[in-house]
């Protein structure tokens, strides 16, 4: 190796440059690229009632897609004139494919529903959420104005940026013609709204009249009729005959207006128009970010005066923030264990290939990364930080044996003695580093969240880990042959404190050796804590992150007015902008963050808090939730962080707890799920309880007489058609103005179908001509709205929800169960099950602790191979089973839940354990050739406690950071961290005490050598 240690190096340098150069390209998202495997249908009828459209339409199309291939769950919601219904399908099935299958299967049974549904598919995934929100207000001008700016202007101008998906632009208003009839001035003219229709229809009109060729000129012939001006609509004849011309401006008032709308959008407290920018799949979000501020500031410098334009969410805010925590971290992480190895080396040279090594190996992770084509993000970001603590161990290790044979001395010059040291400890090194790599095979097999988003984050690692490995190997040795020479070969002596140290140690190890039971006062004490802080120690799903951010959902009684619901949500509104922490915020009513229409009655607020200090953003959510549940009655509110509320929203898991009660009977199902809505909200910890009913808002009926209406010369859809045509208008014809179309509305005047009594008097043309009150040909009454209807895999269903507030999820969901286990709660032959985030975190534990098993397995399966003995096998993992105990203990004493984050932590914990105890047995097989067992074991603890020592304390180091959570997005590491340092804290006396005992008792001292 030395005789091409220049192409090595080169090539070393090479791929770290590349690394370097490859993370200015690299996409930059929040989370990794994953295909959640989810498809969604929304169905379309008008206003067809709920149990109908179960019937004619939810049905046929569910039976329809449960065929289609590889559809694991069907969950479907019908309300009012539509539906939407949810396809779960496997993870990592081919979802390209999925969403062909399920368009085709709906495409067959479309001609078995009622004429005139209408159907959309989409996939969800991450995307289905913005990363970039703007708001325009202006005292200047109007709400039409700013709509047509946004559609017309903005919407192009951020399409053309790479990257970009859609621009998605809510609230404002629409522009358009009103034609307001008066209808006693057309009854009298013996006229009804139709012919209105039918002149401006015939009026708007430009069509081509064929083709004029004159001399060496051809012309197009173009009839164009189309008004253009209030004035030029109001000259639209309807009628002229012997007693002149009857213009529309006779019978109707002519209005420039806005189309008639149900929803309404703020920002800090102003009316707004919002934009909304969603990024492709493999988009870099804060490249996106970049170009779309840069055109927004090119664009500002020509907009209108009085525009003003705000960002109210930012999620590369978040994205950078993090990205730049886990490069502090990195960088604290890499000073640190600079300083244990000058502490213990005291050698500037020494420290400073590990200083090239580890930047070196990260750089060429990133390089791999952009190979496999991976982008930069929480999870992978995160695995490059927790894994410079486990890269440092490798670099130290080796450093530590090399100047350990210079310092011994020995025969031939420097490099040849830092060559030997080099290949001596090829084999350790190679076994431990598989010790900490094997533990990553099983994590590639996770399914659902948890293998979605840790795959990236073990991938990283196991890379890094692969990478630092072999530059270890190689460039370690052949950078230490540049910079080591004899002047810098030598150590300092040990300092008195080293010295007593070692003395202590090895008096403690003899004593053990001696009388190995005494081991068991620091086992059983670690065992009991372990054990009690297992009992303790809550358990969640996913860590919970500061997003610096969250949303309100909100819903007021079904029914309520766009008015009235506004009315209190400006209370809600006047909450939240006294709270100081608050930096700004959006509304929507009528509409949701991710662009889909709701009812008048609902919406939600997005929130972004101020930077710098300031409580924890799930403390301000809270503290403004019972703000409004206290000061704003009538108005349901649920709060949470945008990215908790997307996963959810992406997984089907709409809230911590879910009781999805089945059962046939309406009534039954209804007063079960109040009954048990009533019960769980008594549970310590439950918040936001909610029963699953969802009713429609009321209803007027309007039942036409068959009979009368013939008598009329009627039928019922023609009455209908009347009534909707005078209520909501007919949109007759569509004039261009610039680069939009003004539709032109005939209706009647507001004023005169204001209120429920006026539509008994609404003025219908029978088919003579003559006109009648509707009430003569119908009767009207109130109907009270009807509930949603839910179906899971084509059962009915109901679910019961509740948010989780101050307590962990596993022992809330735990008092859940013993709450539904009560007799009588359930009626017979209703059933219930589990679902939402407590269901997903059992499957992930479930997954976490096949993995590691696995991981022991594997660990096991390596040291017997190295070994090929089960006593060195066994002795040896004793000491990484031991430290999940003290993982245990750790999180109960920094109150960190046991989640997915956590475990991964116990699973890596194993392989890190056994790396230095591989370090350790190596050093004793070279003793046990020349002495006794008991000298052995001894000698290596001597020469071994050193480089074990500075391995730990630098790893932990290294990881503090993470543990801390010092920034951004740190919070989604700092459980994994936490799990390794605490059970790296006991890895010392457990590799250098507990494993020499252990394996003193398994095989017996007058033998000088071990046999299976």
């Amino acid at each position: 190796m030395h005789r091409h240690r220049r192409s090595l190096l080169f090539l070393a340098f090479v791929l770290a440059i590349g690394g370097i150069l490859g993370a200015f390209n690299l996409p930059v998202s929040l989370f990794p690229d994953v295909s959640f495997p989810r498809v969604r249908v929304t169905l379309d009828t008008g206003d067809q009632p709920a149990d109908q459209m179960v019937a004619m339409v939810t049905r046929p199309v569910e039976e329809a897609i449960r065929q289609v291939r590889g559809v694991r769950e069907l969950r479907s919601t019908t309300s009012r004139g539509s539906a939407e219904i949810n396809i779960g399908f496997d993870w990592g099935a081919d979802m390209g494919r999925a969403l062909l299958d399920v368009d085709a299967a709906v495409g067959e049974a479309l001609p078995h529903l009622p004429p005139g549904v209408d159907v959309q598919a989409i996939r969800l995934d991450p995307t289905v959420f913005p990363i970039l929100a703007y708001s325009l207000r202006s005292d200047t001008l109007t709400p039409a104005q700013l709509h047509d700016i946004a559609e017309y202007q903005l919407r192009p101008l951020l399409s053309g940026v790479a990257g970009v998906a859609q621009v998605d632009v809510q609230g404002g208003e629409v522009a358009e013609f009103h034609v307001d009839v008066d209808a006693a001035k057309l009854r009298s003219q013996g006229l009804a709204l139709t012919d209105v229709e039918h002149a401006v229809a015939n009026a708007a009109t430009i069509q081509s009249m064929g083709r004029l060729q004159d001399h060496y000129k051809l012309y197009l012939l173009l009839a164009d009729n189309q008004p253009a001006t209030i004035k030029a609509l109001g000259d639209i004849v309807l009628r002229a005959d012997a007693h002149g011309l009857l213009r529309l401006a006779d019978v109707a008032t002519v209005v420039m207006d806005h189309e008639p709308q149900w929803v309404r959008t703020t920002a800090d407290g102003h009316d707004a128009v919002l934009m909304q920018v969603f990024q492709q799949p493999d988009g870099n979000s804060v490249q996106i970010a970049n170009d779309v501020k840069q055109r927004l500031a090119e664009y500002q410098r020509q907009a209108p005066k009085g525009l003003h334009i705000a960002n109210w969410y930012d999620q590369t805010q978040l994205v950078l923030g993090a990205a730049g925590s886990v490069r502090d971290a990195i960088l604290i992480g890499i000073v640190l264990a600079a300083l244990v190895l000058f502490v213990f080396l005291r050698n500037v040279r020494v420290i400073l290939v590990a200083l090239i090594v580890v930047p070196a190996t990260l750089a060429i992770t990133v390089l791999l990364l952009t190979v496999l084509h991976m982008s930069f993000n929480m999870m992978t970001l995160g695995g490059m930080a927790a894994a410079v603590g486990l890269l440092i161990d490798d670099v130290i290790v080796m450093l530590e044996h090399i100047m350990r044979r210079l310092r011994d001395g020995g025969a031939g010059e420097v490099r040849e003695r830092i060559a030997g040291a080099a290949l001596e400890f090829t084999r350790p090194l190679t076994g431990s580093s598989a010790a900490t790599v094997v533990i990553f095979l099983p994590l590639a097999f996770l399914s659902g969240v948890t293998g979605a988003f840790f795959k990236a984050l073990s991938l990283t690692m196991a890379s890094a880990l692969v990478i630092s490995y072999l530059l270890t190997w190689v460039a370690v040795p052949l950078l230490a042959e540049w910079l080591i020479d004899e002047r810098h070969a030598a150590e300092h002596p040990p300092g008195r404190f080293s010295q007593r140290m070692l003395a202590g140690y090895e008096r403690t190890l003899g004593r053990l050796l001696q009388r190995p039971a005494l081991v068991l006062i620091g086992v059983i004490p670690l065992l009991l804590a372990g054990a009690l802080a297992y009992r303790q120690v809550g358990s969640g799903f996913m860590p919970q992150m500061d997003e610096g951010g969250f949303t309100l959902d909100y819903l007021s009684p079904p029914g309520t007015s766009l008015d009235e619901t506004d009315r209190l949500l400006q209370q809600v509104e006047k909450i939240i902008r006294a709270n100081p922490y608050v930096d700004t915020y959006s509304r929507r009513t009528g509409l949701q963050l991710g662009g889909g229409l709701t009812e008048a009655n609902t919406g939600d607020f997005f929130v972004r808090l101020k930077n710098g200090s300031r409580p924890a953003t799930a403390d301000v959510m809270e503290q403004i939730r019972q703000q409004v549940a206290a000061r704003v009655p009538g108005l349901d509110v649920d709060v949470a962080q945008l990215m908790e509320d997307l996963i959810g929203d992406l997984t089907e898991v709409p809230q911590p707890i879910e009781i999805m009660l089945y059962g046939d009977d309406e009534t039954q199902l209804d007063d079960t799920a109040k009954k048990v809505a009533a019960a769980i909200g008594k549970v310590d910890g439950i918040a936001e309880v909610h029963n699953g009913i969802n009713p429609a808002g009321d209803a007027l009926d309007v039942r036409v007489d068959p009979a009368k209406a013939g008598l009329l010369g009627l039928d019922p859809a023609t009455v209908a058609q009347q009534v909707s045509d005078a209520m909501g208008g007919n949109v007759a014809a569509q004039l261009p103005q610039g680069p939009k179309m003004l539709g032109v509305r005939v209706w009647l005047p507001p004023a005169s179908r204001a209120q429920v009594e006026q539509l008994a008097t609404l003025p219908i043309r029978a088919g003579d001509g003559h006109v009648v009150p509707l009430s003569e040909l119908a009767t009207i009454r109130a109907v009270q709205g009807q509930p949603e209807i839910n179906r899971d895999n084509l059962k009915r269903m109901i679910a019961v929800t509740a948010r989780i507030v101050g307590r962990d999820l596993g022992s809330t969901a735990n008092d859940v169960k013993q709450v539904l286990a009560k007799p009588g709660l359930l009626p017979p032959g209703m059933y219930h099950e589990l679902g939402g985030l407590y269901a997903q975190q059992q499957t992930a534990f479930h997954d976490l602790r096949l993995v590691m098993l696995a991981a022991i397995a594997l660990v096991f399966a390596l040291l017997l191979f190295l070994y090929e003995s089960f006593r060195v096998a066994l002795a040896i993992m004793v000491a990484p089973l031991l430290a999940l105990a003290a993982v245990f203990v750790g999180l109960w004493i920094t109150g960190i839940e046991l989640n997915i984050s956590a475990m991964m932590g116990m699973t890596m914990i194993v392989g890190i354990v056994t790396e230095l105890a591989i370090f350790y047995f190596t050093e004793l097989r070279e003793a046990e050739q020349d002495m006794s067992l008991h000298e052995a074991l001894r000698h290596a603890g001597h020469h071994r406690m050193r480089p074990i020592l500075m391995s730990t304390i630098a790893a932990i180091l290294t990881l503090l950071p993470l543990a801390l959570a010092i920034g951004e997005g740190s919070q989604m590491q700092q459980p994994l961290a936490v799990a390794i340092i605490a059970g790296m804290l006991v890895q010392v006396p457990l590799v250098l005490l507990v494993l020499p005992v252990v394996y003193s008792v398994l095989r017996k001292p007058s033998k000088s050598a071990d046999h299976p």
